[in-house]
């Protein structure tokens, strides 16, 4: 980790940003469907939105939990964190993905800011070969758009970029940072292809409809000069 001041560190988002989490979502629907009945899909949903509600985060393991001590004599249930851990992230990483990542490294300090819990979260990041992508660069939050002080602190800059699916957040980063933060967002996953969520906040200062669109950007385009 750099501490010194920098030029510019662009700060990269994981899920639906880099990795199809959308997609590792409807496998682990397809997997607890096949083993678990339409009921056990919908009942760990259940407990993982609960716990989405009261943490504020996702929390795939806490929610297996639960679901395990919905009916403890059903063994098969222990399978359910098995298939998560073993889960290959890898192959949901979305194409040119690691070419966003390198061409990130030619133009700043390229870092991960991702929300999430701190077990899952960096198990997925690692076994996705982000970690290594990002030469161990990693930043996990609750709500990322809360710690910006923290982010400074740990990775000073002139200026950020931040990489996001998410315009809810990318907008509240940019009402704290201003001008210090150039905002790209990018048109994959279900918050970025929500027509009422996005018309209610400010268009991002960049608009990718993909992660690997992002090789076509220059420094001059993220620093505004």
């Amino acid at each position: 980790m750099n501490r010194t001041v920098q030029e510019c560190v662009i700060l990269f988002d994981v899920d639906n940003t880099l990795l199809n989490n959308d997609a590792m979502a409807a496998l682990l629907n397809t997997y607890l469907v096949e083993n678990f009945g339409e009921a056990g899909r919908a009942r760990y949903n259940e407990h993982y939105e609960q716990l989405r509600a009261e943490l504020g985060y996702a929390d795939f393991l806490g929610a297996v939990q639960r679901f395990r001590n919905d009916d403890l004599t059903n063994i098969d249930a222990l399978t359910l964190s098995t298939w998560l851990l073993n889960f290959p992230f890898a192959e949901q990483l979305f194409a040119n993905a690691l070419d966003a990542v390198h061409h990130a490294s030619s133009l700043g300090n390229p870092v991960i800011l991702s929300d999430g819990d701190g077990v899952f979260q960096p198990h997925k990041i690692a076994t996705a070969g982000l970690r290594d992508a990002f030469d161990e660069d990693v930043l996990i939050f609750i709500h990322k758009e809360e710690e910006l002080a923290t982010i400074e602190s740990l990775y000073p800059a002139k200026h950020y970029v931040m990489v996001d699916d998410k315009i809810k957040i990318l907008t509240a980063m940019k009402n704290q940072w201003g001008d210090r933060l150039t905002t790209v967002s990018v048109a994959q996953g279900h918050y970025a292809l929500d027509a009422s969520l996005t018309a209610a906040y400010p268009k991002a200062d960049i608009s990718l409809q993909s992660i690997g669109e992002f090789v076509t950007l220059r420094a001059t385009d993220l620093l505004g000069k």
